[in-house]
């Protein structure tokens, strides 16, 4: 097992696993689930609703703990454990925290979806622009 994650040359990368071309609706998809989500564990919670949406925040922070958990193992840094993870773990455990934060999200606000593309386009045009015909 390589200590490093792959390299990622950003001119030149493309998806390990080709797949279809999202569809225009395909946030509106990933939202539709993270709704299901949300409704699911709602029903599934004993807790005040106030209870309830301070802990999903706070599962944030246990997510994040299993994505360094998983890099650790990954670059074998713990000796007792030696490479205990592979990368492909530490994808999965990053997946984990992105759900959770749009569950979270989601539990705080109806409007979850246009909040994040708000914010997501604020974060963006922060970012110089390539040159024309870079």
């Amino acid at each position: 097992m390589s200590d490093t994650p792959p390299p990622v040359d950003a001119s030149t990368a493309s998806p390990v696993v080709a797949s279809p071309a999202p569809s225009a609706n395909a946030p509106s998809a990933v939202w539709e689930t993270v709704d299901h989500l949300v409704r699911w564990l709602d029903g599934e919670s004993p807790l005040p609703p106030e209870q309830e949406r301070l802990l999903r925040i706070l599962k944030l922070s246990e997510e994040a703990g299993e994505v360094a958990q998983a890099v650790i193992g990954a670059t074998g840094q713990n000796p007792r454990k030696g490479h205990s993870h592979t990368w492909d773990d530490v994808h999965s455990e990053l997946c984990d925290v992105i759900v959770t934060a749009m569950v979270a999200l989601r539990t705080l606000t109806p409007e979850a979806r246009q909040v994040f593309e708000g914010h997501l386009g604020r974060v963006a045009a922060r970012v110089p622009r390539p040159l024309s015909g870079d």
